[in-house]
């Protein structure tokens, strides 16, 4: 079952999704290579903390972290540890944060120094294909619209699109209906409904599309190694249009990076 959100309980969503917001930024700053992913994670567990909010995934079936971290052939779910980054690296951050009763949760695949082009080149199309995604959640829509879009703009690139993880409905739980694949066919799954937020987060592979699972029962590589993206926004569906809750504005500022491509998905660009 879907859950409906009331325009306050958005809006509080959006407070959640703002203090991961905020935490991937401050995680912008501080990742560089030699800098172990451990003491990234406690940064931004102390950081979550100080902002009135607790670590969503902490805890969360039996995770250890606050961060999910996943470097370079990881595709998520990676576990903290003391190995240094080095040059060339690429890692995905995903980060929760509950505070008022509600979940807020994405990620940002960083590059550590000087990364191969062709690696560049599957983070740029990944975060492309999260607002294709993004663009098809709306009124009169199904679930599969949005896989459907993302699903064609990454294999037209080449890429594998990771059948095992999807997105999910986001509120008082962590993972909520409905289940939000990164493919499928027009047309099919659920109705999308006014005030439903979902976490879209396209994962797409350099190379094979299929992942293997790790002993710890938490790290997923990919099958044949490759480098992995991943990429997450929340998302509200607003008088019947997508509206971001959270956003890459504190990342981007961070790394001087100059962007408008949130702003479609906005009412007021300069409010965040």
């Amino acid at each position: 079952m879907i859950i409906v959100k009331s325009k306050e309980q958005i809006e509080l969503m959006r407070e959640s999704a703002l203090i991961v917001s905020k935490t991937l930024g401050m995680i912008a700053s501080e990742i560089k290579e030699g800098v172990t992913t451990l003491h990234l994670d406690k940064l931004a567990e102390e950081f979550i903390r100080d902002h009135g909010a607790v670590p969503s995934f902490l805890g969360l079936y039996g995770f250890p972290n606050t961060l999910c971290m996943s470097p370079n052939t990881q595709v998520v779910h990676g576990i903290p540890n003391n190995t240094p980054l080095q040059s060339g690296d690429i890692i995905s951050v995903d980060c929760g944060a509950f505070k008022n009763g509600f979940h807020g949760d994405h990620a940002y695949t960083f590059e550590i120094g000087d990364v191969a082009t062709e690696t560049k080149k599957l983070l740029q199309i990944t975060k492309e294909s999260l607002y294709v995604g993004i663009r098809e959640f709306k009124a009169g829509n199904r679930v599969e619209d949005v896989g459907n879009a993302i699903q064609k703009y990454t294999e037209a690139h080449g890429y594998g699109v990771v059948r095992e993880l999807v997105g999910h409905g986001l509120g008082e739980k962590m993972h909520e209906e409905p289940e939000m694949p990164n493919y499928g066919k027009k047309g099919r799954g659920k109705l999308f409904v006014e005030g439903m937020v979902v976490a879209i987060e396209p994962m797409i592979n350099l190379g094979t599309k299929n992942i293997k699972q790790h002993k710890d029962g938490w790290t997923i590589t990919t099958a044949d190694n490759k480098p992995s993206a991943h990429f997450e926004h929340d998302v509200a569906l607003v008088d019947g249009k997508p509206e971001l809750l959270s956003t890459f504005k504190y990342i981007y500022d961070a790394l001087g990076i100059k962007s408008n491509e949130e702003n479609e998905f906005r009412k007021d660009p300069t409010l965040i």
